[in-house]
């Protein structure tokens, strides 16, 4: 029997309708998956400037025109003001609503950005055996603000953001050659082991997402999160700026690994 496995449209329209307002991680595993900044046209280059820096977490998808809402080259016929599960709105850096959609807060100057997701190259790591930590506990994937500084632009300024995921050292090894071909999804890991030595003091305290189980003999492996621009506007305080809600991503039309680089 043939198992369904949903693509990135049938995950569009249940945010789209209300139906799925949580995090999108194993749904539409196969496709691409990516976060969302908006930010006004006036502070839009220096934001390009910061992922273009930056590129590690901050992999640029799509940039699309100010007050344009579907994009276009992603998922045609898209809406990015209602297709993601949850918003965040943050007006000066702070986070002031999580709507379900943004409507009400759309203006002809936004820019929208889409960067990939390390939720991009998951698919791949379960059809090489690897476990999921996350998956396996039915939760969001655990991110973290490190101490490791971001090279700024103009404006945009911030820490790196990771996301952890629990590996016995061998299939850390193999995590990171298999992730490698994803660059648009961040690429291969940019540590493991002791998280302390990118400033990261508690593992069960994660800075957004949830905590997940490091078992015995695992180590926690870390990828570049493109949570990372969320940190940005944080310290940046612009005057508005729109997210995801970290883990409720823009699934797309494209094929994760019709991007990925041929081993």
């Amino acid at each position: 029997m043939t198992v369904y496995i949903p693509c990135g449209g049938d995950v569009r329209a249940q945010a789209r309708s209300g139906a799925l307002s949580g995090p999108t991680c194993g749904l539409a595993p196969d496709y691409l998956q990516a976060n969302l900044v908006i930010v006004s046209q006036d502070i839009a280059v220096d934001f390009m400037w910061f992922c273009h820096r930056n590129p590690k977490p901050c992999p640029i998808l799509e940039v699309m025109e100010p007050g344009t809402f579907e994009p276009g080259h992603l998922a045609s016929g898209a809406d990015i003001r209602t297709d993601l599960p949850r918003y965040r709105i943050y007006q000066r850096g702070i986070l002031v609503e999580e709507p379900l959609d943004i409507m009400r807060w759309w203006r002809h100057d936004l820019v929208a950005f889409l960067l990939g997701c390390s939720l991009g190259f998951e698919a791949a790591m379960l059809r090489a055996g690897l476990p999921l930590r996350h998956l396996e506990q039915g939760c969001n994937v655990p991110m973290y603000r490190t101490k490791l500084p971001c090279k700024p632009a103009g404006s945009f300024f911030g820490p790196l953001v990771v996301t952890m995921r629990p590996l016995v050292p061998a299939q850390a090894i193999e995590a990171a050659i298999i992730t490698s071909r994803y660059p648009q999804a961040h690429g291969a890991p940019i540590h493991f082991g002791d998280p302390q030595a990118i400033g990261i003091a508690d593992l069960t305290r994660p800075d957004f997402g949830d905590a997940v189980d490091v078992r015995a003999g695992e180590v926690p492996v870390f990828w570049a999160c493109g949570v990372t621009t969320q940190a940005a506007v944080i310290e940046t305080k612009p005057e508005l700026a729109i997210t995801h809600a970290p883990g409720c991503m823009f699934v797309t039309d494209r094929l994760a690994d019709d991007n990925a680089i041929t081993p």
